[in-house]
């Protein structure tokens, strides 16, 4: 499998990642919970635009903060959502398939990522 590496968010540095075998793999997500994220990511990227504005208006820090911190929340509730629609298909269809340790594995690798 080729492996790329790409860079991780605040610059916490890089990850590697294999590719996925096949397109189901990688594509195993619900179309509805993809376009779910989809509307987030884009409610997070104007959310970050207006917090740049603010910045760059030098607005009072604690109105920057509270912006920040909505910002942190929509993440967080796109990763929920991510994780349990990755845990109803690619997980279950990794057991499934006899992959029980790499799905085990790669839940501590998100486990501890997250716990950073």
């Amino acid at each position: 499998m080729p492996l790329w590496e790409y860079p991780l968010p605040l610059g916490v540095g890089y990850a590697i990642i294999e590719a996925a075998e096949t397109e189901q793999e990688v594509s195993g997500v619900k179309d509805e919970v993809r376009e779910d994220v989809l509307k987030r990511l884009n409610y997070i990227d104007g959310h970050l635009a207006g917090v740049r504005r603010m910045i760059e208006e030098g607005k009072y820090c604690p109105e920057i903060l509270k912006q920040t911190f909505a910002v942190r929340r929509a993440i967080e509730k796109m990763e929920a959502i991510i994780l349990e629609g990755h845990l109803h298909t690619c997980v279950i269809d990794g057991v499934k398939n006899g992959r029980e340790e790499q799905m085990v594995q790669e839940m501590l690798d998100l486990y501890t990522l997250a716990n950073r």
